[in-house]
């Protein structure tokens, strides 16, 4: 899926070349804050779980969007650690027998193979309480108000009324599936997917103190293509490009966005969120653009 677009945008190679170095700076960051790998077979597995790839794109959000408001690096990083966390815990509980039964993720066995399901629910458990350990230091903000901002959106965005709920509704869909219409997954992914985006976002607004709905906009938009994108590669993708078995919904009937809108048609609805998020932030001006990009790219990954 090419996309045609005339509007300004970076080239993708220096996207790229960005998305690396806000990676590392990730996980450098997330290095310092860690326990290092002990004889301890919980910490042993949380690095495992928290280094085994991926690009830290929620991470990237982060920074970008703290760069907007010329928000401290070391500010930016904590919030961009603390998504990364809670991301990582909701993979390791995902993957569980229990859940989705992946036995593989970024092309690595999952915590439960490598280890077992009871080292994989503590390393869950771990993550997350520590994601919200790391927003209450004074590092993360000198204002203890808006250190607790952070953590009570992150809660929210994470649990009952996010993230978790979400999962939830998407186990459930599994047993309901012909029951459920395009709004009914549309809402499943705005939790699933779409809370820790816009997290990753609001995050910014909150450590800078102000309040722009062009970000949170944004989010919503690039969260429902990455899900929509997600849904794609699992229908047309392999698990070379994914890192993950592919074709299971397909196999379970399980209702997805791409079974209900048609290959045809999700393609074009991601190109559509994909222009709704880059004019969500004509605001910024070209402080911007590299955010742009990266909604293009959250729809170009994989093929």
């Amino acid at each position: 899926m090419k996309i045609i677009n005339n509007k300004k945008s970076l080239n993708p190679h220096d996207f790229l070349k960005e998305l690396s170095i806000c990676c590392d700076k990730t996980n450098s960051h997330l290095r310092r804050l860690l326990p290092p790998k002990s004889e301890q077979k919980l910490y042993d597995a949380i690095n495992y779980a928290i280094f085994s790839g991926g690009k830290r794109f929620r991470a990237f959000l982060v920074i970008q969007a703290a760069k907007l408001f010329e928000i401290p690096v070391v500010r930016a990083l904590q919030a961009a650690s603390a998504i990364e966390i809670i991301h990582t815990y909701s993979l390791v509980h995902d993957d569980l027998p229990s859940m989705d039964n992946d036995d593989f993720r970024r092309g690595k066995p999952t915590i439960h193979i490598k280890w077992d399901e009871a080292t994989a629910v503590l390393v869950g458990d771990a993550l997350q309480a520590f994601a919200y350990q790391i927003l209450s230091f004074e590092e993360t903000h000198p204002k203890s108000e808006v250190r607790l901002n952070l953590i009570r959106t992150l809660s929210e965005a994470s649990g009952l009324k996010g993230m978790v709920l979400g999962q939830s509704k998407d186990l459930e869909a599994e047993k309901n599936s012909k029951s459920l219409e395009l709004k009914d997954i549309i809402n499943l992914q705005k939790l699933k997917t779409g809370a820790l985006f816009n997290w990753s976002l609001k995050s910014a607004n909150i450590l800078a103190e102000q309040n722009h709905d062009s970000l949170e906009k944004y989010a919503d938009s690039i969260g429902l293509a990455f899900q929509i994108k997600d849904d794609l590669l699992d229908h047309e993708g392999t698990m070379e490009q994914t890192g993950k078995k592919v074709g299971k919904d397909n196999a379970a009937g399980k209702a997805t966005l791409v079974s209900l809108l048609g290959v045809e048609n999700a393609k074009k609805r991601c190109l559509e969120l994909c222009e709704e998020a880059c004019d969500s932030l004509d605001f910024f001006g070209t402080k911007s653009e590299i955010l742009k990009t990266a909604a293009r790219f959250t729809i170009e990954r994989g093929f």
